[in-house]
């Protein structure tokens, strides 16, 4: 039997979905709270019948802090893709998800470990690799850079990787892949949000460039690797670099909606995030741009792929066709269009 966590999120989601319609049995992890309600939808995007696929999900209530419900929900196990983590850019959420990354994905590898668990696939991220000072294609061999232009999202999923290298040390089979910006359906006030800005009418862009990748991608290449007992290895995950300007207004002509033109420079990007800071306390909602969102969007950061392709003779979905299948579901979701 197959564990996942982070089964409610973008990939877990996506990730369950394959899983389970390859026949696979699949035990996913769920925090008590959480609303499984959204894997039913992402399966209706794919399936006639997503009740029926949904129903042969095995959801356990654990939390990744709590070791005991974790031991439990690991009997029978043999595969775990570890998808689950805490992924803001706000700074009232950095102790959580500081903890949650870190030492919930040290729980989980401890008992892999412990219970002698086949396979291990970790999902981390491209912020943890060296492209803080990294004015080249950022590589598998780009290592990590201790820099104040890496987020707390970055330094947490960094953590958490050094919990996975560890258990390769101690004999766990295990592999990393570091997916760039997901794009996918569904999540449309989380890890889909932009579409929905876009939709609003976004009108601002930077020059920022950063690599992107359609969540479809990131699943296939993840079962693919466990099915080659690809480990003690990590790849990148990465369609395309393209710039904001480019992605913005790909979303933009697929959504019907008016094409961002105006340039943002980096003084106003930064009197940005501070207003809106400013207004934030004043009415208690938490704020659209933060000062690592900012700076974020300023640098230009690009990938390689070439390792993923050639481990696997992959080849990625265009990004311009990832978007323009999201924003089909975004227009069925919203009633937009015919």
């Amino acid at each position: 039997m197959i564990l996942v966590t982070g089964g409610t999120g973008l990939v877990g989601s996506h990730l369950l979905f394959d899983l389970i319609r390859s026949g696979k049995q699949v035990r996913a992890l769920k925090r008590k709270t959480s609303d499984t309600g959204m894997i039913q939808k992402i399966f209706s995007y794919y399936s006639d019948a997503p009740e029926l696929l949904a129903s042969k999900i095995e959801w356990v209530d654990a939390d990744l802090l709590d070791f005991a419900s974790i031991e439990d929900s690991l009997d029978g196990i043999s595969e775990i893709y570890h998808a689950g983590a805490v992924v803001s850019f706000y700074p009232a959420d950095h102790k959580k998800m500081l903890k949650v990354n870190i030492d919930g994905t040290a729980n989980l590898v401890n008992l892999a470990l412990e219970k002698n668990i086949n396979k291990f696939c970790y999902v981390s991220s491209v912020s943890t690799l060296g492209r803080a000072d990294n004015h080249g294609l950022t590589d598998e061999e780009t290592f990590w850079i201790h820099s104040g232009k890496n987020s707390v999202y970055a330094i947490s999923k960094y953590g958490a990787e050094r919990e996975v290298w560890r258990g390769m040390e101690e004999g766990l089979n295990a592999v990393v892949i570091n997916p760039s910006v997901i794009l996918g359906p569904g999540f449309w006030n989380d890890n889909s949000g932009l579409f929905r800005l876009v939709w609003k009418g976004l009108k601002f862009y930077t020059k920022g460039i950063n690599g992107y990748v359609d969540v479809k991608d990131v699943v296939k290449v993840m079962i693919l690797i466990m099915e080659k007992n690809l480990f003690n290895e990590r790849f990148i995950v990465s369609s395309e670099n393209i710039s904001y300007q480019r992605l913005f207004t790909l979303m933009a002509r697929n959504l019907d909606e008016p094409e961002p033109t105006i340039n943002v420079p980096p003084l106003l990007n930064h009197i940005a995030w501070r207003v809106e800071a400013v207004r934030s306390f004043i009415t208690g909602s938490k704020p659209e741009i933060t000062k690592e969102m900012a700076t974020t969007t300023l640098q230009q950061y690009t990938f390689s792929n070439d390792k993923i392709r050639k481990a696997l003779s992959f080849e990625f979905l265009p990004i311009d066709e990832s978007i323009r299948q999201t924003c089909q579901f975004f227009k069925k979701d919203h009633f937009i269009g015919g």
